[in-house]
């Protein structure tokens, strides 16, 4: 089996021309981006089940300070 290191894939971008370099860059970049707008739309769908199921805790600043710190102590 042969695996990659990091330091291969970066042998192997380096030998890319610039415009195939930047073209990889560019479809990364869009790529992180959508699985970070994944993620924040799972939290929105949790966040909005659990105001739903009456779970949600909500607050100012200083109850979640306790709430968090009630956790710590635990």
């Amino acid at each position: 089996m042969n695996t990659l290191t990091l330091e291969n894939v970066i042998e192997y971008i380096e030998d890319l021309s610039i415009e195939e370099q930047e073209e990889l860059f560019d479809l990364i970049k869009k790529r992180r981006i959508e699985r970070r707008r994944s993620e924040i739309a799972e939290n929105a769908k949790k966040t909005f089940e659990a105001v739903e199921q009456g779970t949600a805790v909500r607050g100012n600043i200083e109850d979640l300070k306790s709430y968090l710190s009630a956790d710590e102590e635990e």
